[in-house]
C-alpha cells in the first residue's frame, strides 16, 4: 500500500513537474538539447513511487508511459525533421542502464522494498516486477504489457528505417538480429512466458526476413 501524506504527495507531484519541464523543454525556445534528459528525469517520480511502496507493476507501467511520451515527442519534433536518432537512442539506453542499477541499489538501501508484492529478485541482485505473481492485478499487467510492447516498437522502428536501402553484408545482418534478441526475449516473456525460446526464435527469423527485404548487399547488378 502506498505511503502517501501531504508531504510525499507534494514531492511526487514536484518530480512529475520536473519531468514535464524536460519533456516540453522546447517550449522555452532556448535552442538547447536538454530535452533528452527527460528520459533520465522520468526515473525520479517512478523510483519515488517505489520508495512509497506503490505496486511495482504500476510503477514500471508509469515509467514505460513516460518513456513512450518522450519517444513520441522526439519522433515528431526531431526524427521526422532531421532523421537523426543517435541522441534519442543514446539517452534511452542510458536511462535503462541507470534504472537497472537503481533496481539493484535501492532495495539494498531499503530492504523492505524486496518484500513488496509482485517483486522478483534476479540472482538476488536486481529487483524487478513479476507480472506472473499470484497477486498481480490483471489490469495493471495488461497495461504493462501493452506499453512495454509499444515502447519497444517505437525504439526499433526508427533503427530499421535508418538502415532501409543501405548496403549491409549478410554477416552484419546476423549481428543486427543478435542485437535485437534481448527485446525479443522480453516481449516473448511478458506475453507468453512458457514459449519464450520459440517466440524469440520466430521474432528473430521475421526480423531477418525484413532486413533482407529492406537492405541491399551492395553486390547487386547495376
Amino acid at each position: 500500500m502506498a505511503n502517501l501524506d501531504i508531504n510525499t504527495t507534494i514531492i511526487l507531484v514536484t518530480f512529475f513537474i520536473i519531468y514535464g519541464i524536460f519533456l516540453f523543454f522546447d517550449v522555452f525556445q532556448r535552442n538547447e538539447r536538454y530535452r533528452y534528459l527527460a528520459y533520465i528525469v522520468a526515473l525520479l517520480p517512478i523510483n519515488y513511487m517505489w520508495i512509497l511502496e506503490f505496486d511495482i507493476i504500476l510503477v514500471y507501467t508509469v515509467l514505460f508511459g513516460l518513456w513512450t511520451l518522450c519517444i513520441l515527442r522526439d519522433m515528431i519534433l526531431v526524427y521526422r525533421k532531421t532523421k537523426e536518432y543517435d541522441d534519442i537512442f543514446l539517452f534511452f539506453i542510458l536511462a535503462v542502464v541507470i534504472q537497472i542499477v537503481v533496481a539493484s541499489v535501492l532495495p539494498g538501501v531499503l530492504p523492505n522494498l524486496k518484500l513488496l508484492p509482485n517483486m522478483a529478485g534476479i540472482w538476488d541482485l536486481f529487483w524487478l516486477p513479476n507480472i506472473y505473481a499470484p497477486g498481480a492485478q490483471e489490469d495493471f499487467v495488461l497495461v504493462f504489457r501493452v506499453l512495454l510492447t509499444v515502447l519497444i516498437i517505437f525504439i526499433m522502428g526508427p533503427l530499421l528505417l535508418d538502415i532501409k536501402g543501405e548496403d549491409i553484408p549478410f554477416p552484419v545482418l546476423l549481428v543486427i538480429v543478435a542485437i535485437f534478441i534481448i527485446p525479443f526475449l522480453l516481449l516473448s516473456y511478458i506475453w507468453l512466458a512458457e514459449a519464450v525460446a520459440v517466440l524469440t526464435f520466430l521474432f528473430s527469423v521475421v526480423l531477418f526476413v525484413i532486413l533482407l527485404i529492406i537492405t541491399k548487399s551492395g553486390k547487386e547488378m547495376k
